[in-house]
């Protein structure tokens, strides 16, 4: 069993390093709050963690390391039992997570970091601000749950449903049909990355224990609506990185979020709940205003 459990990991770790290859990034483990964590840096300078979304993994926020570690040094792990990391001790729940949150970041940053969140990453990134503004420098939530009711389409909830029950190419295309503004644009652009993209996410899909996490996450915290009351304590810069037609996470939530907490809004047009995929430029312009102003 320890061999075949090996064998998988080293597997993963294959898939996983052809997703950075030519980047400049490293990788490690770090036992975090009995997290066996799987993560990447890049850069040097004031610190980012960036938190993926749900179904996700580190190697899938690449874009960031471009983006950003010419100016930062970049953290992106695997969200807790998701990705590479691995539950060692006890049973995973939202409270959990923030937990997890505060002790990564107290291992991996000397100085209070920009903390940013996408989908379910920003459910995270948004509890962890709520507890723990003075921890953190600046709060970047894109395209992020917790804003508002989680009321997905039923062809985004069949999708999700079809890749966890039979993981293939096919349901991988269905989702992203959900999720893109276009995704025959993105597969195109995508190019030979698609497929091992596509490979790994497909070898974590497989994975019960990934699985369980996924589900986990997604019902205690990506799911649940932050209360009004808790958001007014978030006590440092928010900014808001949003795709305008976004299908999961509906525009109208950072819109309203924006007006009532002065939080800014940055619009990325012609594209839906993952605009650093679609429109990376505009997302990069929208990112490096969004982490000066």
């Amino acid at each position: 069993m320890a061999s075949e459990m090996s064998a998988q990991m080293n597997e993963a770790d294959r898939l996983a390093a052809r997703l950075v290859e030519g980047m400049p990034v490293t990788h490690r483990r770090l036992d975090v709050a009995g997290v066996s964590t799987s993560l990447l840096e890049a850069g040097d300078g004031p610190p980012i963690v960036v938190l993926h979304g749900q179904g996700g993994f580190a190697e899938i926020m690449a874009p960031f390391i471009r983006m950003t570690a010419d100016r930062h040094r970049v953290v992106l792990p695997d969200l807790p039992g998701m990705g590479r990391s691995e539950i060692t001790s006890g049973a995973l729940d939202g409270g959990r997570v923030t937990e997890w949150l505060a002790e990564l970041i107290a291992k991996t940053c000397d100085q209070p970091p920009t903390l940013l969140g996408a989908s379910l990453g920003g459910s995270v990134a948004l509890r962890f601000a709520v507890a723990h503004s003075a921890e953190l420098s600046r709060l970047v939530l894109v395209d992020s749950g917790s804003l508002g009711p989680f009321r997905p389409p039923p062809g985004l909830l069949f999708a999700l449903l079809r890749l966890v029950r039979n993981p293939d190419r096919r349901a991988i295309e269905r989702l992203q049909r959900q999720i893109f503004r276009d995704a025959d644009r993105v597969r195109a652009a995508a190019g030979e990355r698609l497929h091992a993209l596509e490979d790994y996410q497909l070898d974590r899909a497989r994975q019960p224990s990934v699985n369980a996490a996924n589900r986990t996450l997604l019902r205690q915290v990506g799911t649940k609506q932050v209360p009004k009351e808790q958001l007014r304590r978030v006590d440092v810069p928010v900014a808001l990185i949003w795709g305008r037609h976004d299908r999961v996470m509906p525009f109208r939530h950072a819109e309203r979020a924006s007006a009532a907490y002065g939080w800014p809004l940055y619009p990325i047009e012609d594209a839906g709940h993952v605009p650093f995929v679609e429109q990376p430029k505009a997302f990069e312009a929208a990112l490096r205003s969004s982490l000066e102003g």
